[in-house]
């Protein structure tokens, strides 16, 4: 009996540590600034800029579309979002933010939602 526990156990902790990038339990999925850069460059979804509209004026990553996150609902991420369905590359100042809008719009149902951090630590082209 105790020895298929310990089968048992090992599997479990096997089974989680394989396969693509774990869904946070918040419902969204946190990678890499060069992976969302990649996906940038290969034109998909919506990049996301969370903060507000003097940090977006001050600079942002080309093409973001600004939606502070306190400002976040149903209705606000629909007039930005063409659907639940849609990629979703969501960052801010510093990732936490980030971490935050992208909580919500997993809690809004949306899918395919991407965090990347912070626009602080961002390598590539930043314009205003």
């Amino acid at each position: 009996m105790k020895r298929i526990f310990v089968v048992l156990l090992a599997a479990l902790v096997l089974a989680g540590c394989g396969g693509t990038p774990a869904q946070d339990s918040s419902g969204y999925q946190q990678i890499s600034q060069e992976e969302a850069k990649a996906r940038m460059d290969a034109g998909q979804g919506v990049v996301l800029d969370v903060r507000e509209q003097s940090e977006y004026d001050s600079g942002h990553i080309p093409g973001a579309v600004l939606l502070p996150v306190g400002s976040i609902t149903e209705d606000t991420a629909a007039a930005v979002i063409p659907s639940k369905e849609t990629e979703v590359l969501v960052y801010c100042r510093s990732g936490n933010r980030s971490k935050t809008a992208s909580a919500a719009l997993a809690a809004l149902g949306y899918t395919s939602v991407y965090e990347f951090g912070g626009i602080n630590t961002w390598p590539y082209e930043v314009t205003s």
